[in-house]
């Protein structure tokens, strides 16, 4: 990655945003923007108004960091996000992990839709991510290495925090919504999967697939974010059924009422930890 343009976009939102110790960062993937926490924002910036960053070109991500008010806390929203398909390099995938840490957000919330590689979870199923595939053939940190992403090796095994994950389930319970979890599985894309691919992933041990997340989880851990990370059930990989962003569009927006009190109510479980 070419540091000095993680740095501009730094320079350029801390220029135009101001949320002083916030909360959390939420990544809010394709389809779920209606999960993100409710009422004025404290702070608006289109990512077009961000160097390096720039508009998303998939439909299903609006391209706008919010500052939000949860419980007297901020928490810097970026509603939708740059995919590494979309072939301008791993720089505006990585701005919003670069932002969120520069502001000194300590946690890191990502979110996305998946296909199901199991037969048993339906669309609308919601999976708290445990751990990954990395089978995208690439990794964001490759390059010259800064210290901002910490270690030159960092060590993976523990990406997603256990301690958020348990809030996550304690927010299911809290709100009777049906949370499982397992390995999420992130390839490039923009090709959905074959058959072949989806028996392969499965094997592997993968339970969702999806072309996000991963990047976003390795730099936020390297960097030293507690990472969480929330799949949405969409479709069922390499399925009977033509897979199309539609159609996954639609089935996220159809769960989002459950999706988006989750989000919520771990959100005010992170901030009455921290009391």
């Amino acid at each position: 990655m070419n540091q000095k343009i993680i740095e501009a976009a730094v320079d350029a939102v801390r220029a135009r945003v101001s949320c002083a110790e916030p909360l959390a960062a939420l990544i809010l993937g394709s389809g779920w923007e209606a999960a993100a926490p409710s009422g004025g924002p404290l702070a608006r910036l289109a990512y077009r108004d961000i160097p390096g960053l720039g508009a998303p070109e998939v439909a299903g991500h609006t391209g706008e960091l919010t500052v939000q008010n949860v419980a007297g806390r901020g928490v810097l929203v970026f509603h939708g996000r740059r995919h590494f398909y979309e072939g301008a390099g791993w720089e505006p995938v990585a701005i919003p992990v670069a932002v969120a840490r520069a502001l000194g957000a300590p946690t890191l919330l990502i979110t996305n839709s998946a296909g199901s590689l199991r037969g048993d979870w339906p669309a609308g199923t919601l999976m708290a991510v445990r751990d990954h595939l990395n089978a995208m053939g690439n990794n964001p940190l490759i390059g010259r290495h800064s210290a901002f992403w910490g270690p030159r090796f960092p060590d993976m095994a523990r990406v997603y925090d256990d301690a958020l994950r348990r809030v996550l389930t304690a927010a299911a319970e809290e709100t009777g919504v049906s949370l499982t979890e397992g390995v999420y599985a992130g390839v490039t894309g923009p090709a959905y999967e074959t058959p072949a691919e989806v028996a392969s992933l499965r094997m592997a041990g993968a339970d969702v697939v999806g072309m996000s997340t991963v990047p976003e989880a390795i730099l936020g851990h390297a960097a030293g974010l507690r990472v969480a990370a929330v799949s949405c059930v969409t479709n069922v990989a390499g399925g009977a059924e033509p897979a199309s962003h539609d159609a996954v569009l639609r089935s996220a927006r159809a769960a989002m009422d459950g999706a988006g009190c989750l989000v919520q109510a771990w959100l005010r479980r992170l901030e009455g930890e921290k009391k």
